[in-house]
């Protein structure tokens, strides 16, 4: 297909979008292509030339007819429209005919996220393991959720996480994001107190860490994204409270509403979490990040004597 190889390794190496959103864009594109060539193999130039507003909405509308929701749709839409980018960008074609195509609507979803309550059961309940003399891969499955919801970082930043990434001396945590984006959480001092044990330990089992990951699986590898998965749902079923998906993501959701609730802004929160904005290219432009550390450790439900995080 032309130039989708250059735009996937683009997407890959470059913007450093994750293995399941690559096969995401990729299918999109090629779904495109087959809906304009009813699987046909089309002459290399006729696929720049069904570049156009009305094909796209063609594509939009047999997309919707098979029954596929507005969100697939949009998800479709964002991935055409990067491969478009990616073409206007090298002057392979002139516009984004996918800018000129107003998308589906979607219905409002209402957000799912874990109560205080619930986060604190977890935490009370897996402390009481741990001081019971738990072996270390029940003290790093509860770091792995405390992180999580501390910090609302993604599967993929934790998996990628590694020791010197956590500053101890002002209590922040480097996190690179999507795009190569660099960004600095700060860290409850409760918490960075339960850090600074566990990594004391995870030195311990793990004497040949060459790579220096902060977390390791139980045969001492990297972490990687099922594994992750597997421990947020064994961890959070062993509690009450947590009814449906238990995922990290929902953990990081779950963050961003309770210090919502809690009084903190969203600027602030999309800049904790790392969120890009169509409508700006900086989200925190006025604010020094020792306003955005007291704004969060003010706000953060886990950050104040009695969050009950331990030694």
């Amino acid at each position: 297909m032309i130039y989708l190889d250059d735009f996937l390794s683009y997407v890959k190496n470059q913007k450093r979008y994750s293995s399941r959103t690559s096969i995401l864009y990729e299918d999109s594109v090629m779904e495109f292509y087959d809906f304009i060539f009813s699987g046909a193999e089309p002459v290399p130039e006729e696929l720049l030339s069904v570049l156009t507003p009305v094909n796209v909405r063609g594509f939009i509308a047999q997309g919707l007819e098979k029954g596929l929701s507005p969100r697939t749709m949009n998800l479709k839409l964002s991935a055409l429209s990067s491969y478009c980018t990616f073409l206007v960008k090298r002057e392979i074609i002139t516009s984004n005919p996918v800018k000129k195509v107003f998308r589906p609507k979607e219905g409002k979803k209402l957000p799912e996220f874990y109560t205080e309550r619930a986060i604190d059961n977890y935490f009370d309940f897996s402390l009481q393991k741990i001081e019971e003399g738990a072996p270390f891969g029940k003290l790093r499955d509860r770091m792995i959720i405390l992180i999580l919801y501390a910090t609302g970082m993604r599967r993929a930043e934790l998996c990628g996480l590694k020791i010197a990434d956590f500053d101890g001396g002002r209590e922040v945590f480097r996190v690179t994001g999507k795009g190569d984006k660099l960004r600095e959480i700060p860290v409850p001092s409760l918490i960075c107190q339960e850090i600074t044990v566990y990594l004391k330990r995870n030195n311990e089992e793990f004497p040949d860490n060459v790579q220096r990951w902060f977390f390791l699986t139980d045969k001492g590898n990297q972490l990687y994204l099922a594994f992750v998965n597997n421990v947020v749902k064994r961890e959070l079923s062993q509690v009450e409270g947590f009814t449906g998906r238990k995922s990290p993501h929902l953990l990081r959701h779950s963050l961003a509403t309770h210090l919502l609730n809690r009084g903190a802004d969203l600027n602030s929160i999309k800049e904790i979490l790392g969120h890009s904005s169509i409508a700006a290219t900086q989200i925190y432009t006025h604010n020094s990040f020792e306003q955005l550390k007291n704004t969060y450790l003010t706000a953060h439900p886990r950050a104040k004597n009695g969050g009950k995080n331990g030694n």
